[in-house]
């Protein structure tokens, strides 16, 4: 598939075309070439996401990401039932810790979170996923084509709220359906699009 170079693709120096932003900080690197993109299912680390996209907003995405084993260290790994125990004690506690996001609401709204998820009648990844849209059937081509919310983002929004869950709005929800696969919007061109992933696999098939 030839793409014509263009400043949203970056090559490495591995060889390997990727979405600019995933291209320059080792961090953000991994995160893009691994986990953004990638289904995930498990409700574990699907009830962090929710967590953390609330937690980012406002803020770049890198912040969390360097943070995010602080995170993990003081929310239990994310376990809902041990964080649906914390208390005001633990809320004040975090508050001090520097490692984090030190952003009351958004700790509350964590442990209100982890309570919403253990009162749901439904594994998450099944509610979650519900809302997925079909897959595109093609890449786009320029981050300008990657809307911030969708009719389907909005809905998981409301549909979390009325469940109790807090800091889920329609563009951090969209934020979760691209950071857990439910969409794929890497760039036509990117080593990790759909596009490129077909192609490849239409290669070994023809060499096969």
């Amino acid at each position: 598939m030839s793409v014509v170079p263009r400043p949203e693709i970056v090559t490495g120096d591995d060889g390997l075309a990727r979405c600019a932003w995933g291209a320059a900080d080792p961090e953000y690197r991994r995160y893009h070439d691994e986990e953004w993109g990638t289904p995930q299912h498990d409700p574990v680390r699907l009830f962090e996401k929710v967590c953390l996209e609330g937690f980012q907003s406002g803020l770049s995405w890198i912040t969390i990401l360097r943070r995010r084993p602080a995170f993990r260290e003081v929310f239990h790994d994310f376990d809902a039932s041990q964080v649906a125990a914390m208390i005001e004690a633990d809320v004040e506690r975090l508050l001090g810790d520097a490692r984090i996001i030190r952003h009351r609401g958004k700790i509350e709204a964590t442990i209100q979170n982890a309570r919403a998820t253990l009162a749901l009648d439904q594994p998450l990844d099944e509610l979650l996923w519900s809302f997925a849209p079909s897959p595109r059937d093609d890449s786009p081509v320029s981050f300008a084509e990657v809307p911030s919310t969708t009719p389907e983002s909005t809905a998981m929004s409301t549909q979390l709220r009325k469940l109790g869950f807090r800091f889920v709005g329609p563009t951090t929800m969209y934020a979760l359906m691209q950071a857990a696969g439910m969409v794929d919007d890497h760039l036509a061109g990117c080593f990790r699009s759909n596009a490129e992933r077909h192609a490849d696999e239409a290669a070994a098939a023809v060499r096969a």
